[in-house]
Order: structure tokens, then C-alpha cells, then sequence
């Protein structure tokens, strides 16, 4: 019999499952036969991954009675955008999708990102379900329903909270990753430790091998305890007015490295582990931490094959982009900082000297 797990996410009317095993095709069938959805559906995938699992999910959902079609986006971040948003609505309109037609995101973060902003402004909001493909998408992006395009000032800028129907995490999807895109997915779930729970990290610290081959046992793990910690937190703070706001540690100074090397450098993990060894070094230079709590997460995040450092960066450029970051409000960044492993706050108090120091620790040049 194969395992599946589920994790739920309590908000209300607003509640759905992630279900996390191996080939959840018949699972996602089932889920589509018991819904109130129209026939017609709209499937976005990316021309990668929609190559590998785009007709075997399309047969899926032919079989559970819908009619299907598949609209693919070039892979990559640029495709988050207002321009490649409006080709989706265009084919969704033509197409004739109606207000109870769903929309699959079928791919990793950036696919999901899209699939969640199509469906949450198209007709003022239709079903979506999750299909994530990667490591990253299975344990941050496809779940919690933040959904957004990125605008040529920042990065997620237009967007809405939107939450799935469902969210189905297949493992065996895995299969067909990459190494470099097993590694970004590893940048998110350091953070969780980080943030939520220390013995999480020493898990981690003790599996970094397991972790990094993504063996059966080491990837349910992490992407069960992954998804189980952000329901908590967004249960709690489903619009990120207080505590979802941990979930952003690292990435103020992530969305500023991604931002200054134009989307193409480093991938969204990549990014976010050495934004979270930055808001380390802020944390120690506050007096927050020691320095063996940075030393911890510098060698995890070196053990899992994630840079340290980010070139084709520089301090004022990195300084300059995080006030179009969307954690700032009237001119003040909202640092998610550690208080130690397993536990973090938010200040807006950093003074604009230790910023800059943090930062430049974390650049090559």
C-alpha cells in the first residue's frame, strides 16, 4: 500500500490538505471527482516540467471529468509577470473558463506564484489547486496561498493572499530534479529550523547526507515537518500581520541579491541562504546570538552545498533595493532576526551601519 501523509491548514472556510507520498495521480482524480468544479480547466506548467508531467496530469484530469488544457510559460522567473499573466488570461477567456473552472499549478514556485495570481484575479477569484514539482515549491511556495507577479522594482510587489482548494506534494517528482534545484529547496527548509524549531535544525546538522541525496525517508521528512510548521504559523496569521512574518527571515536581503543580479544569477534558495546568514551577522552584531549559533548555521548552509557569498552585488546596491522590499512600511525595514536556533523576532530598530557590515560579509567581490 503506498504512504501518504496529510497536513492540514486550519483557516476556517478557507481550510484544504496537503498531501504529501509518491504518484498522488489517483489522489488528485478523487480530489477533482468530489469538488463542485466546471468542466472546463486551465493547467499552467512551465516548458520544462510541462514536457515531463504535463500529459500524464492532463490524462489524470481527463479521467476525473474535466476537459483540460495546458498553457505553458518559458522556465524562469522573468516568466512572473504582468505581461505573461495577461497571455493566461487571454487563452483562460478564449478557452470560456468559467467562475467555477480550476486552475492546476503544475511546476515549482514561480509556476505556482503565476497559477495563484491567474486564479485570484481572474473572474475576482476561481478554484486553484497546487501541483508543486520541486523541493522549494513543496515546502514554501504552494502553501499558504501568498500569490503574486513580480514588477521590474521589486520582486512579489503585485499580488494577493489566495489560498488552494488542495495542494498535492508528490515525491516522486523529485526524481527529475536537478541537483542545483534540490539545493534551493534546502535554503527554505534550513530556514524552518531557524525560525520554528531547534530540534528540526539538529535533525538537519545530523541528515545533511540524506538531506542532500533527497533519500525517500530524508525527503518525507523534511517536507512533512516543512509544511506542518508554516500551517502553523499561517493558521495563526493567515495575512502576515505578526507572526507569518518569521517566514521571511533571510529573504530581505534574499530579494535584494535576486533583485541587483537580475533574476538570473542565483535561484530563490540559493538567495535565501545567504540573506539568512546575513540576518545572522545582524543578529550577532545586536548582541542577539553568539557567534557559535552563526558558526551552526554557516556550516549547515555550506554541508547542504549553498553559497555563502553573492557576486555581482554591491553594498549599495544590495542597501538600496531592500526598501522596495514589501517588509518595509513608512521607510522601515522589519528584520526577522534570530534570538537563537529554533526561535526569531521582527525589529525595525537595525541601525543602517550594521546592515551595511552584515551585507558585506555576505559578498564576493
Amino acid at each position: 500500500m503506498r504512504e501518504m501523509h496529510k497536513v492540514r491548514v486550519e483557516l476556517g472556510a478557507s481550510s484544504y490538505d496537503i498531501f504529501i507520498g509518491e504518484d498522488l495521480l489517483p489522489e488528485i482524480s478523487d480530489f477533482v471527482k468530489a469538488q463542485n468544479f466546471s468542466h472546463k480547466a486551465l493547467v499552467i506548467s512551465d516548458e520544462n516540467v510541462g514536457k515531463i508531467y504535463g500529459e500524464r496530469t492532463l490524462a489524470a484530469l481527463r479521467e476525473a471529468g474535466l476537459e483540460p488544457a495546458l498553457h505553458l510559460v518559458p522556465a524562469g522567473e522573468a516568466s512572473k509577470s504582468l505581461a505573461v499573466a495577461d497571455e493566461i488570461f487571454t487563452h483562460a477567456i478564449e478557452l470560456g473558463l468559467d467562475r467555477r473552472s480550476p486552475v492546476f499549478a503544475l511546476g515549482g514556485g514561480v509556476v505556482g506564484d503565476l497559477a495563484g495570481f491567474i486564479a485570484a484575479a481572474y473572474m475576482r477569484g476561481v478554484p486553484f489547486v497546487q501541483l508543486p514539482t520541486s523541493l522549494l515549491a513543496q515546502v514554501d511556495s504552494s502553501v499558504g496561498g501568498k500569490v503574486a507577479v513580480n514588477h521590474r522594482l521589486g520582486k512579489n510587489l503585485i499580488g494577493a493572499f489566495y489560498q488552494p482548494a488542495a495542494v498535492f506534494a508528490d515525491l516522486a517528482t523529485f526524481a527529475t530534479l536537478p541537483e542545483r534545484e534540490i539545493r534551493t529547496g534546502l535554503g527554505e527548509i534550513i530556514k524552518y529550523g531557524i525560525i520554528f524549531d531547534a530540534d528540526f535544525f539538529a535533525a538537519l546538522e545530523d541528515h545533511a547526507a540524506d538531506a542532500l541525496r533527497l533519500s525517500h525517508d530524508a525527503a518525507l521528512f523534511m517536507v512533512e515537518r516543512s509544511c506542518e510548521i508554516k500551517a502553523e504559523v499561517v493558521a495563526k496569521d493567515e495575512k502576515e500581520g505578526g507572526l507569518r512574518r518569521i517566514l521571511n527571515y533571510g529573504h530581505t536581503i534574499a530579494h535584494a541579491i535576486e533583485k541587483e543580479t537580475g533574476y538570473a544569477r542565483y535561484n530563490h534558495g540559493e538567495a535565501v541562504a545567504i540573506g539568512s546568514l546575513g540576518a545572522a551577522y545582524i543578529s550577532e552584531a545586536l548582541g542577539m546570538i553568539d557567534d557559535a549559533d552563526v558558526l551552526r548555521v554557516r556550516r549547515l548552509t555550506e554541508r547542504l552545498g549553498l553559497p555563502l557569498f553573492a557576486e555581482g552585488c554591491t553594498v549599495e546596491g544590495l542597501y538600496a533595493a531592500i526598501f522596495h522590499d514589501k517588509k518595509t512600511v513608512d521607510g522601515k525595514v522589519n528584520w526577522v532576526l534570530m534570538e537563537g536556533i529554533g526561535k526569531v523576532c521582527v525589529r525595525d530598530d537595525v541601525p543602517e551601519s550594521i546592515v551595511r557590515t552584515a551585507m558585506a560579509r555576505c559578498l564576493r567581490f
